[in-house]
């Protein structure tokens, strides 16, 4: 586990120096293009198939879409397209491949926010006030905005420096787009909530090295985000597939299906209380973002599976079943610091048992057997939270939905 963040990507680095020097000294490869078989203007020669499954050379240099147009080159069709590993050009989003993802792109389009609209005057009077909030509901607080700021940006890094990187379809890669855009409006909700409460911006956004149990968190995410960032890594083997096919898990089933859990509770619930109602609308809207962003993570991983079916054996999912137990442990001792002692109708064993269930469902979500049987929900009303359709808020200040006004309806 990574255990000094003084410079936490120095590994990556000296990795990335050692394959530039090996590269000028090794031969150039002949490679083939990375992209279909171009037909000269004015030839007669019949069009070449599109290669499918790019070669781990072709990989390791990049399939990005930024390769070299060329001029004739046959059209795409939707049996060209694959979730990794594909030749086809990433710079054609039609025709379709995955509709769903392109339909969640949309979803994410029609539910636009900004920070901005939220009214904060009520949190800043009730923080202001000595009475206004016990010392645990005030770091209940403090701590969720420490470590929301530092995982949403480990997200979007993860996502623009790496994910993007090994996702070989255009339509899934629009979606990630907004995704990103997504995560940088969650930090910025943060920073707007620390701004208008007058906290010390550097001890919240630092606390991910001087908080343990923040920190045990974003170590390890970090883990994985510097698997797929490694400028050596590529997909094109069953176990460089498996990696991705890993750590996609690990970001999209685990950090924001699991991890973010016990902060939406705990300030959603000061919400239910009318209290931090500000605070705690931000956090319902990014609560349905990232509801969002993990089923589509989640349906992006399935489709991998049924592509790849080889990589889904006994072991694998053995290993994925003990890394969901990990995370599920390191939540568990984050709710106990940040919730020593009950408070909102709310205690540390609720919490445990709630990360339980939920770690159950994610194991459902991606073809897991349960790891924890016999549990159950203690807080149902976060189903409710979740739901997307149009009715007041909880804690009665606006209406939750959040549509875009071209896409709201007025029935």
């Amino acid at each position: 586990m990574l255990t000094s963040w003084n410079d936490p990507l120095a590994s990556v680095r000296q990795k990335k120096t050692e394959v530039h020097s090996t590269a000028q000294e090794a031969p150039a490869l002949n490679l083939p293009r990375v992209d279909t078989l171009s037909i000269k203007a004015n030839s007669t020669a019949t069009p070449a198939p599109v290669v499918e499954q790019a070669t781990r050379e072709q990989l390791l240099h990049g399939v990005t879409g930024l390769e070299e147009v060329e001029f004739g080159a046959a059209r795409i069709s939707v049996d060209d397209k694959q979730m990794i590993n594909c030749r086809a050009d990433l710079n054609q989003l039609v025709p379709f491949k995955y509709k769903w993802a392109w339909q969640k792109y949309l979803d994410a389009c029609a539910n636009h926010w900004m920070p901005q609209e939220v009214n904060m005057n009520a949190d800043i009077a009730l923080w202001k006030n000595p009475e206004g909030l016990t010392a645990d509901e005030r770091t209940i607080i403090k701590r969720n905005l420490g470590f929301f700021a530092s995982a949403d940006s480990l997200v979007a890094n993860n996502l623009v420096l790496a994910v993007y990187r090994h996702i070989t379809n255009p339509e899934c890669r629009q979606y990630l787009l907004r995704q990103a855009f997504e995560e940088a409006l969650h930090t910025h909700a943060y920073q707007y909530c620390v701004e208008s409460l007058g906290l010390d911006e550097a001890e919240v956004f630092n606390m991910y090295r001087e908080v343990p149990a923040i920190h045990e968190k974003a170590a390890w995410a970090m883990r994985f985000t510097q698997s797929l960032g490694d400028p050596t890594f590529c997909t094109g083997t069953p176990a460089d597939d498996q990696r991705l096919l890993r750590d996609l898990i690990a970001f999209y089933v685990i950090f924001e299906g699991i991890f973010f859990y016990v902060g939406f509770v705990q300030v959603l619930s000061m919400g239910r209380r009318n209290k931090m109602t500000g605070c705690a609308e931000q956090f319902q809207y990014i609560l349905r973002d990232e509801s969002m962003h993990m089923n589509f993570g989640i349906d992006v991983i399935n489709q991998i599976k049924i592509e790849n079916q080889h990589l889904w054996t006994a072991d694998f999912r053995q290993e994925i079943s003990k890394i969901i137990r990990d995370a599920v442990e390191l939540e568990t001792r984050y709710a106990y610091d940040s919730m020593p002692r009950g408070v909102l109708g709310l205690n540390s064993k609720m919490f445990e048992e709630y990360l339980q269930f939920i770690a159950n469902r994610r194991c459902a979500q991606i073809g897991l057997a349960e790891l924890y049987p016999k549990v159950s929900n203690p807080f149902p009303w976060m189903s409710e939270i979740m739901d997307l359709k149009k009715e007041k808020n909880f804690f009665e200040t606006r209406v939750t939905e959040y549509q875009t006004g071209g896409s709201l309806s007025w029935e």
